[in-house]
């Protein structure tokens, strides 16, 4: 699988805690945030507010590239 590199700024605490999470679990910071991220992903497609939200943002998207295909 192909991957990317994203840059993330954190504050101390947080890059401490999660420095301490990755070390616990005797596993890498990028994996803990893998994992981290994957979990949000997959709750966002649980969540029905989410949706909602991604329906009328493709609806709006769809109309504007409509007018630009004109």
């Amino acid at each position: 699988m192909a991957s990317k590199a994203i840059s993330v700024r954190l504050p101390d605490q947080m890059a401490a805690e999660l420095a301490a999470i990755a070390r616990t679990q005797d596993i890498a910071v990028s994996e803990v945030i893998r994992e981290a991220i994957e979990n949000h992903i997959i709750s966002r497609r649980t969540d029905k507010n989410f949706q909602q939200l991604l329906k009328k943002r493709l609806d709006e998207d769809r109309k504007l590239l409509e007018r630009f295909a004109e």
